[in-house]
């Protein structure tokens, strides 16, 4: 099951981890696809992962929060939210 599918589904601290772990898995496949094929991949890297640095997912999952793109309260799925945003906002 993809990260998407596992967003949709947290509702709690565990189900938060498996997304959590799942990102951390799909983060460092898209690294070694990149590594591996660096000319194929542009601005935006593979798997969909815009923010390649911490500094940039971390500026970008902050954005998606000031920008209003997420939801108020905080919560498991609001924090799984606020680190799926640091994966594709730019």
């Amino acid at each position: 099951m993809g990260v998407l599918e596992l967003l949709k589904q947290v509702k709690d601290r565990e189900s938060f981890l498996v997304f959590v772990k799942a990102l951390v898995e799909e983060s460092e496949l898209a690294e070694k696809m990149e590594r591996e094929e660096p000319e194929k991949y542009g601005f935006c890297g593979p798997l969909g992962w815009e923010n390649r640095s911490i500094s940039s997912f971390l500026g970008a999952a902050l954005a998606c929060v000031e920008d209003g793109s997420l939801i108020e309260e905080a919560s498991w799925r609001g924090f799984a939210e606020f680190l799926f945003c640091g994966k594709i906002y730019g």
